[in-house]
Parts: structure tokens; C-alpha cells; sequence
């Protein structure tokens, strides 16, 4: 049963549409909205195009709230990165946003959703603090609207965490999956096994008990613990090593999970 509900997840998450150059056997999610380089920004309509050209199964969207209540898609708290503009994404009207000027244009989280739906499926990274159940119900709005609801992954939920649970799968460690099966409300399918140093036994762990798990390939995660060449190289040989499919990666690392 529990190996029905994977092989269910992953013909899920599978893209609808025949697209893209990729030939990979492995489900990869594009991490900060695409495929990012010197030509592309983050969470930009570039970076999403681009990801589905060359094949990707799913795109991570960073998902933040302006202070007139518009959902947008962007990474940091601030624009100074792109724009120049260290003013907070929380103390900026829509319009605001609208007018600043840079190499690409911020995009409303409907938009993209809009963009993936048919092409690419999506995981949410909710940088919204709070429990603001409002917010969270318009979410699950337009994810329905745009049939991506059913196969959408999350992370970053804290204090929304019992909202979103059942209602989309949610990050989890290993620590929290334990516990969380303790639940009396527990069902596999309400989580994923997420994590950048992902064992062999945790993802065998996770496949026995009829969890997703997916590993991390991030440069951020490589940058803070100073991470060798060939020790990233060694990484991820190691997971793919231990049989698991499943991959949120910057587009760089992209030549290691082809054929």
C-alpha cells in the first residue's frame, strides 16, 4: 500500500504537458523559482520559462505578502538585491513594487501559478509569519483554480503549520515525521522527508512508511557549511547512491542528475 501511494505521488507530480530537453531519471524541483544565472533573476517569468523548457517536474516559488495584502513571488525580505531597494516587502504596496526598475519584473503569485499550471507542478516556499488563515484559504484558492493543488509541496509553514496540514504536504525532518505519526489525526500523504543530508536509511525509512522524501541541492546550504568541489560531488553522488529520486537544486548542479 504504502508503495502504491509513492508510485501514485509520482505519476502526480509527473508534468502534464510533453516538454523540455531534459532527460533525466530523477523528479527535479527548480529551487527559488527556475532556472537562475547571470540572465535570469529569482521567482522571475524568465527563470520560470526557462525551467520548464529544460525540463523540470516542479519549481519552488517563494511566496511573500505586500502590505496591501497581494501575494507576490520573491525571495528576500527586501529588493535591495535586484532593485536596489531596501524597503521591505511587508511595507510596500503592490504598486510600489510595481514602479521599481531592474532586469526583470516581480510577479504576483497568480501569475505564476497561472504560468506552471499545465507545464510544471509546485512547491510553495511560505515566507509569511503568522497564521493568518485568510491568506492561507486564498492560497489554497488559487492553487485549486489552477490544478496544482493536489500535487503541491511546501516548506517554511511554522506557525501555519496546523492549517496547511491535510491540506498540502508539508516539509518535514526525520525528528518531526516521528513525531507527527504519534498524531491520531497521522496520514503519510499530509508530509514529505526533506533535507540536505538525507541517509540511506531515511529514505528507506520514509519509503517503508509511505513518505515522500526529497533531497536538497542548494548553493546556499553548500555556501554556509564551506562545502569543497568534491565534496558537493560526493554528496550527491551519495544520495542518488541510496535510491532516492526526488530533488529541489539550483539549476547549476543540473549536469549531475542527467543521463
Amino acid at each position: 500500500m504504502h508503495c502504491y501511494r509513492l508510485l501514485c505521488l509520482a505519476l502526480i507530480i509527473l508534468p502534464i504537458a510533453a516538454r523540455g530537453q531534459q532527460k533525466s531519471p530523477y523528479y527535479l524541483i527548480a529551487h527559488r523559482g527556475g532556472v537562475v544565472d547571470s540572465a535570469r533573476a529569482e521567482n522571475s517569468l524568465a527563470s520560470l520559462e526557462a525551467a520548464y523548457r529544460q525540463g523540470y517536474k516542479m519549481v519552488e516559488l517563494d511566496m511573500r505578502l505586500t502590505r496591501d495584502g497581494k501575494l507576490i513571488i520573491h525571495h528576500d525580505n527586501n529588493f535591495e538585491k535586484y532593485f536596489g531597494d531596501k524597503r521591505k516587502v511587508s511595507e510596500m504596496t503592490w504598486q510600489e513594487i510595481t514602479v521599481l526598475r531592474g532586469n526583470h519584473r516581480v510577479l504576483k503569485l497568480e501569475e505564476a501559478l497561472q504560468y506552471c499550471s499545465g507545464k510544471m507542478q509546485v512547491m510553495i516556499d511560505n515566507k509569511i509569519p503568522g497564521n493568518d488563515t485568510v491568506v492561507w484559504n486564498r492560497l489554497i484558492r488559487l492553487l485549486d483554480r489552477y490544478h496544482l493543488l493536489d500535487s503541491a509541496l511546501m516548506i517554511g509553514t511554522g506557525a501555519s503549520t496546523e492549517f496547511f496540514t491535510g491540506k498540502i504536504r508539508l516539509s518535514c525532518s526525520r525528528k518531526q515525521l516521528e513525531a507527527n505519526r504519534k498524531r491520531a489525526d497521522y496520514i503519510p500523504d499530509h508530509y514529505y522527508l526533506f533535507g540536505n543530508d538525507l541517509t540511506k536509511e531515511d529514505i528507506q525509512w520514509a519509503t517503508q512508511h509511505g513518505i515522500l522524501p526529497v533531497g536538497v541541492v542548494n548553493n546556499w546550504i553548500f555556501t554556509r557549511n564551506s562545502t569543497s568541489k568534491n565534496d558537493i560531488e560526493k554528496q550527491i553522488s551519495d544520495m542518488k547512491k541510496s535510491g532516492l529520486l526526488y530533488f529541489q537544486i539550483d539549476s547549476e548542479y543540473l549536469p549531475y542528475f542527467l543521463q
